[in-house]
Order: C-alpha cells, then structure tokens, then sequence
C-alpha cells in the first residue's frame, strides 16, 4: 500500500509565472546593486541555497560569505510575497485539486518535497490555497542535496505515524530528473509529470518508474503499483 505521495511545487503543483526570479533578482539588485538572472546559472530542480550561492558567485566573481547568504535569504523571501501575489502568469496547473483531494480520500498522507526555502515555498502553495493539502513537508532549508530532502520529508512522515514507513512504500512527484534521481537515491517510487521543462520522453530517459503528461491523467494509486 501507498503511505504517502511526496510533491515538488514549481512545475508539478503550481507555475508562480516568474515570481520566483523576480524576487532573486530584487534581492540582489537591492542588496548588491547589481542585476541578477537566476537560469544562467542555475536549473530547473536546484535547491534555493545553490540557485543563491551560484548566482552569488556568477555576478560578484566569489563565494557568498554567511552573513551574505543570510541577507539573500531573508530579502528573497520577503519579496517573494509580494511577487506571488501580483504575478500574472501564477496558475494551480492542471488536475493538482483533483489528485490531491482523490488521494486525500484514499488516506494517503500529502507532503512536500521541495528544493525551495521554507518560507518561500509556503509562500508559493498558498496564493493557490494548496498549503493546507500539506501536512508535512521537508525543503532546501534542510538540505541542499534533494536527495538529503527527501530522506527527511519520508521520516517526518514516518514520525506522523508513530512508526517507520518504508520508501517503497512512497510516491515522489516531481517534473525533472533531479526529483527521479532523488527517489531512486531512496528506494521510492519516481512518478515524473511532464508539466514543467521537460518532455515525457526526457522524463522516461531520466529511468522515472512512472510519467505522466500532466496531473490531469489518472494518478497511478497502489493497486495500479503493483505491476512494477
């Protein structure tokens, strides 16, 4: 039996429509005076302290010091709010509600498993009121490895229990191959949905066990798992 589904956000739940960048780009221009484009050095499935620490060390030429890292932290994520609640383009994608409330009938516990801050990624899930989905979560405020990430989000869940859960026995949902390769890492199920920056194709090359074109086809429940 499935105990639990874990999802990434950007790209599999929700598309903040660039607020994310924005707000990295604020920081930085308040901060240090000087323009800052996250996706030249960065990419799609990073956790927020690399996105920070490489595009530190791309537009001032030297690694962040702590106190450094601190204030880009602090200022993204205060900025972040505002981002995310005027931006255009944020959207819930397609069939997110459906399947986490189908899976919330089936008693399967929803967590997260984001590369984001904390903060930022609460941020991100509430304009589209998906927070209260999430009972549990773990983030790049625990680890800047997502596979680190992800062995954390499956023991809080097992401590929701009162015992330990098997990863086997974990879905992980996500929209690159960083969140495939951090399930495998793990021993769970990697299901990859092809609404982020990657095709299907790319997700099934990436050695997903499962791929989706969208949350808006049919969720793969445990009885559907048994066949792998």
């Amino acid at each position: 039996m499935t105990k639990a589904v874990l999802f990434d956000i950007d790209g599999t739940l929700i598309d903040t429509g660039g607020a994310g960048a924005r707000s990295w780009s604020w920081a930085f221009e308040r901060l240090h005076g000087v323009p800052a484009d996250i996706a030249t050095s960065s990419s799609a499935g990073m956790t927020d302290p690399d996105v920070a620490s490489r595009t530190f060390e791309a537009v001032l030429g030297r690694a962040p010091l702590d106190h450094e890292l601190a204030q880009l932290f602090a200022w993204y994520v205060y900025r972040l709010q505002y981002e995310v609640e005027i931006s255009e383009g944020y959207r819930v994608l397609g069939g997110v509600v459906e399947t986490l409330s189908r899976l919330m009938d089936r008693s399967v516990v929803l967590g997260i498993v984001s590369g984001g801050l904390e903060g930022s990624a609460r941020i991100k899930l509430e304009r589209g009121h998906l927070n209260r989905y999430f009972p549990v979560g773990a983030f790049g405020t625990d680890s800047r490895d997502r596979r680190e990430i992800t062995r954390v989000a499956i023991a809080r869940v097992s401590m929701m229990h009162g015992r330990d859960i098997q990863p086997s026995d974990v879905i992980v949902v996500g929209d690159t191959p960083l969140d495939v390769e951090a399930a495998e890492a793990v021993g769970a199920i990697s299901l990859a949905v092809a609404s982020g920056s990657y095709s299907v194709d790319e997700l099934r090359r990436s050695g997903a066990d499962l791929v989706l074109a969208s949350l808006e086809e049919p969720f793969p429940l445990s009885t559907d798992l048994d066949q792998l």
